[in-house]
């Protein structure tokens, strides 16, 4: 019986594991896209990303999944997305705005004087942000994206509200069948994904020691 329990417990995880990457994939870069809006010398280009942010950070992600999933339908009449399109397009929209924010965070703990160093030696704006700033940023941000990193594994959980079947759903169909402890038994496998991604992280904060 264990062997059934985790083979079956391992098909919810690698849906909760091609959610959480392609989340990473999508997010990642979207996030900084979104923090160079909030940054914005334009004020209403700025403030329309505040806005958006503040939006999506103040609801909970639940509620972002079901507007995603039954929205286009019940709103315009359209088709419903596909359950795992429109979880994935939920958690890249939640994830993006709150890593735009320890993008900015990062971003604007540079101190001013970076910049004006680069300028004096010559660097264009793009090569003051690629070669100086963002290396700088890169060693700010890694313990706070680490405890998003973390939480994402986690929310992944959520998309069970639209019938997606990640490893929690897996869990809880033995339920049905009298069987309670391999919903407890999801745990070892979120303790070990979590675990690596602590490891992981760690290495990164001690390769990037070299910035003081």
């Amino acid at each position: 019986m264990l062997t059934t329990v985790t083979l079956t417990l391992l098909e919810g995880l690698v849906t909760t594991l091609e959610l959480f990457v392609l989340t990473l994939v999508f997010a990642l870069p979207l996030g900084l896209i979104i923090s160079f809006g909030s940054m914005s010398r334009f004020a209403p280009l700025r403030g329309f990303v505040k806005t958006v942010v503040w939006i999506i950070r103040g609801t909970p992600l639940m509620l972002q999944i079901l507007v995603i999933f039954y929205g286009p339908g019940l709103l315009f009449g359209l088709p419903l997305l596909p359950r795992f399109t429109a979880a994935l397009a939920s958690f890249v929209i939640n994830y993006a705005c709150y890593f735009s924010e320890i993008y900015r965070g990062g971003i604007q703990a540079v101190p001013r004087g970076q910049y004006e160093a680069g300028q004096v030696l010559g660097m264009t704006r793009s090569q003051i942000f690629f070669k100086i700033t963002l290396l700088q940023v890169v060693k700010r941000i890694v313990p706070p994206m680490s405890n998003e990193f973390i939480t994402l594994v986690k929310d992944t959980a959520l998309v069970r509200i639209i019938s997606v079947y990640e490893i929690i759903w897996m869990g809880e169909s033995f339920i049905k069948k009298g069987m309670i402890w391999p919903l407890f038994y999801t745990a070892v496998f979120y303790l070990a994904v979590n675990g690596i991604l602590t490891l992981l992280f760690g290495w990164v904060e001690k390769k990037l020691d070299y910035f003081k």
